[in-house]
This record gives structure tokens, sequence and C-alpha cells, in this order.
């Protein structure tokens, strides 16, 4: 039975010519578990956003929409709220109160639900979600898989019947994205809410899911079952970029048969072949680089009785390579971008950039030429109307980026996509030609399609003479551009190492390609390097 229909259903922001969704037709089941991809840029946010009115952005729409067979328009806030939920990017977004138990409470307060009623759908809900122990913990203290894991419960306290989320892992380390998506499936499994998910992470959703939907600039290219839609993917389309590693490996070497779509089934298939040639050739990095950055024992609190964010902190970063630096939610990563870029003071330890103490750049002569922050919080970048009025001046920098902006010279910053906002502040962040950039989480929002044209953007950077730091939680990306990588944890550096080595080291903060491989090949962290292998080793099967 239908939960929700979507009937020939178009949208277009104002002062655009061009539609966000075209003649969108959607049948949602009732317990269907849907993942939505698609290009960034492609209308998914839009169109999550049409199925919860109170979210319903400003523009022209056509066409309907139907919840249990009602035009959804006419769905009163209360009935929207209690049958609803919608769980969103940012896990900052959401939370509005400061404790935990207000935050469960929060929706039923608003409803005016009995009190006892409320106590009792709190105490079942912290407990399904294993969250009672943080009960009467602020909500500032939490991380940023915690406050996201309390979205999730806080919109499930209302017994919603359909659940819609925006990209809900793009913030979060890979161990709290995978528990994350492990919760949404285990509700869906266990209480039939009906999900329609909206992510760019399909190593564990692919194969989890009923259905895969794409959307290719505002239309519907791709729905159906999972091994359907990986086997319908053209491999030289953008879309190619959403299957999952193993499937991706699958079809770079002609396979034959089931496609695999996750890692254990990938790992069945890569036991078809040999293994007598485990690895590749070393890939050297070329002559070794004088240090450009150097962090020695610095230390870091934000408040004189607090605990230390930063503790004896000390890292080098040499000329012209990418170093990446990975960790969980609330390691520090961000605190030490903030204090690299001068934006906040450690109270011991010393800062060299370019072999001159950080305190030696006076006037604001530290950010001419010499270092620039992207940061996490792209929006805090944007202080105009339009994007074209963001890009003044930046017209060069656009020029070469692989990814055409021009479009949305009209629109708000506010109301283009999470990962177009990424690059019109790159954008603005290369404007003063740095020699050091720090990146802040710069895959966020972006689909596989478009971190590549961030890598090739990265790459011609490193061509160019500059030094890249990426803070990322993305270790597919890392993986894609890094020289060497760091884990960092516990306030510090855990660890450094090139980043074959990296990833081939780790269990958790590595790749899905490199799980699929090991221990079958050496250093085949990447789908490409893993294809390369297999053809070495006996070619299709």
């Amino acid at each position: 039975m239908a939960l929700v229909t979507v009937k020939d259903l178009s949208f277009t922001y104002p002062n655009s010519d061009k539609n966000a969704l075209s003649a969108i037709s959607l049948t949602i089941e009732k317990g269907e578990f849907i993942t939505l991809m698609g290009a960034t840029g492609s209308g998914k946010s839009t169109l999550l956003r049409l199925l919860k009115p109170e979210l319903r952005q400003n523009g022209n729409i056509s066409g309907e929409v139907l919840f249990n067979d009602r035009n959804i328009e006419t769905l009163s806030p209360r009935n929207s709220a209690e049958k609803i939920g919608y769980v969103a990017q940012n896990p900052e977004e959401q939370v509005v109160t400061d404790k935990v138990w207000h935050e469960l409470a929060f929706t039923l307060e608003n409803l005016g639900t009995k009190r006892e009623d409320i106590a009792r759908r709190i105490a079942e809900t912290a407990a399904y979600f294993g969250i009672a122990d943080w009960i009467e913990r602020d909500t500032a203290t939490l991380s940023g898989g915690e406050k996201q894991l309390l979205n999730l419960a806080a919109v499930m306290t209302a017994d919603p019947e359909l659940l819609l989320l925006d990209e809900p892992t793009a913030q979060l380390d890979p161990i709290a994205a995978a528990r994350f998506i492990e919760a949404v499936y285990r509700l869906n499994r266990e209480t039939g809410v009906t999900v329609l998910l909206c992510e760019h992470r399909t190593e564990e959703l692919f194969a989890i899911s009923d259905r895969i939907v794409i959307l290719d600039q505002g239309r519907i290219k791709y729905n159906d079952a999972p091994q359907e839609a990986a086997a319908q993917i053209d491999t030289d389309s953008r879309s190619a970029a959403f299957l999952p590693t193993a499937a991706r490996i699958f079809r770079a070497v002609g396979g034959t048969g089931k496609i695999p779509l996750n890692v254990r089934e990938g790992q069945r298939f890569v036991r078809r072949f040999g293994n007598e040639i485990k690895a590749l050739e070393n890939e050297t990095l070329g002559t070794e680089q004088e240090t450009v950055l150097s962090l020695k024992n610095i230390c870091f609190r934000y408040e004189r009785n607090g605990k230390d964010i930063l503790r004896d902190l000390s890292l080098e970063v040499c000329g012209g390579e990418v170093f990446a630096v990975l960790g969980a939610n609330g390691a520090g990563k961000s605190t030490m971008a903030a204090v690299i870029a001068g934006l906040r003071k450690p109270y011991s330890g010393t800062v060299k950039l370019f072999s001159k103490p950080l305190k030696a750049y006076k006037n604001g002569t530290l950010y001419q030429n010499n270092l620039s922050l992207l940061p996490q919080d792209t929006e805090s970048v944007f202080i105009r109307e339009t994007v074209g009025e963001e890009l003044k001046g930046c017209e060069a920098i656009v020029d070469k980026l692989p990814y055409d902006l021009r479009p949305l010279y009209s629109r708000h910053p506010y109301d283009i996509s999470g990962g177009e906002r990424q690059l019109v502040a790159l954008c603005k962040a290369l404007s003063t030609d740095p020699r050091l950039i720090i990146m802040d989480e710069p895959s966020k929002g972006l689909d596989h399609y478009a971190k590549q044209l961030l890598r090739d953007i990265i790459l011609k950077l490193k061509a160019d003479g500059a030094t890249v730091l990426l803070i990322t939680h993305d270790t597919e990306f890392a993986a894609l551009c890094a020289d060497r990588c760091a884990l960092f944890g516990q306030g510090q550096i855990a660890a450094v190492d090139a980043t074959e080595g990296f990833m081939s080291g780790n269990r958790f903060y590595t790749t899905a390609a490199s799980r699929i491989t090991r221990p079958r090949y050496d250093g085949a962290y990447t789908a490409d390097r893993a294809a390369k292998l297999i053809r070495l080793n006996g070619g299709a099967s």
C-alpha cells in the first residue's frame, strides 16, 4: 500500500530559469527503505523538503504529492509533525534544548502530549537507542555522532510513519556514520517506519535498501532494487560513481554473475583470482621537501579550568604535499585548524609557517598569499545576497573549476545544494592565492563524482606548488588525493604514514577497497588499484 505518491512533480527556484525537479513520479510503499542518490545539485534535498510541508522552499511548483492518499498540502502542522519525521545533514541544526531529556520531550510537549505519556516515551526511546546514560547530559557536551543519534531519537518519539533523512552522516566520522545507518536500518526492520534516506554514502546503504532511486538533473534516472539498479547503471556514466566499491571493482574487471554490493560479497569475488602478484610497483613521492608547517607541543583549551582539547600536539607538513588528518568527531581536528590559521591561540607550544612563528605575521599578512582556511561551516563565509556577488573577483578561479558555478549566480548561497556551497566557499578561499590551504571537511555534501572533481582541483593546487592540509572524516576521499595521512585522537596525532601504509594498516579508518582486498593483495586501497591487481592476476571471472 502506498504511503507517498508523487505525481508529475516539478519545482523551480525563484530567479531561476531551470527546473530543480522535472516531472518526478514516485511511489513509496509503507515499510520501504529507499536510498535516494544523485549528483550535487541534482534535486535530492529539494525533493525531500517537498515531502515535509513546513520545509517547502519558495518557488514555483506543479504536480501533486499524496500522503496516505491525501494531498500533502492539506496536512495540518500537527499531523505533519507527528507523521513525517525529518533529520537534517548538520547535527547542530536540530538540537534546540540544553538537556538530552528535554530534546526527547520537545516535540511531544509541543504536540500537547500528556506528561505521563511523555515520560514513558522518553524512557522507552532512550532505552531503544542506547542513550539512557546520557539523559541528564547537556546537549552541548555531545559529539557530532551523539547529536545526530539524539536527533533521530527525538524525531522517533512522535512515532512517525515516514522518516526523511537528508545526508545525515555527512558530518560524521566513519564509525559514527556506520552506527547511525545501523540504527536507521534497525528502526525500519523492527518498527516498520518507512525510510527515504538521501545519501552519498553508498557502501553501507546500497545492499540494505529495498530500492535505489538516482536523480540526474532533477529527473529520476534509475528506480529499482539494488541488484537491478547496479546492473542497469552505465559504467561510463556519472551514475557509476554511486555504485559501492565492490560493484565498481566487479564492473571494472568485467566480472560475471551476481554483482557484489558490500565488503563481504566483494571479498568472495576477489577470491576467484590468483594472488601471485600481491602488490603494484611502489609509487615514489618524490624528493623530500622542506617543512612548511610545524606545530610543536601545542596545548589548547577553550576555558581556563576546562580540559585540554589539544594536548602536546606536534606535527610537520612538507611543502607541496597533500596531508590528510582523520579522526573521530570531537577529537580536536577543527580546533587544530583554527590554531594553525591564527583564529585560536594555544597557551603553550609554537606554530611555525614557512619557518616563521605565526605571531611574526602582522597586519593580516598571514592571509596574504600565505594561508587560507576553508571552514567546515561554509555558511560562515557568505555575506552577500547572491552567489554571483560572493564570487565577484574570483572569475579566474571559477574558470578553472571542472564544475560550472555560473548557473547559480542569481541564487542565494543558502538556496544551493551543500556540495555547491562547498565549491563556492572554496573559490573564495583560493582567491588570496595561498601557499598553504587548510580544508576542513571539503568533501562534505559532495557526491562521488564531485569528489573526483575536487580531487582534481587539489592535485592541480599541488602541481602548482601549493600545500594542502585536509581535515576530513572521509577515508575514501583521503585515499584519492593524500600523500600522507595522520590519525588524530585524544588531542594529538596518534599515527602518521604514507597513504598506502595508513590505509593498509588500519581496520576501521580505511577504505572499502582495502577491506575487500586484504590480505589477498597489498596496498589495494582504491577500486582502481584493486582492479589493476585483479587484471594482473587473471582478468575477468
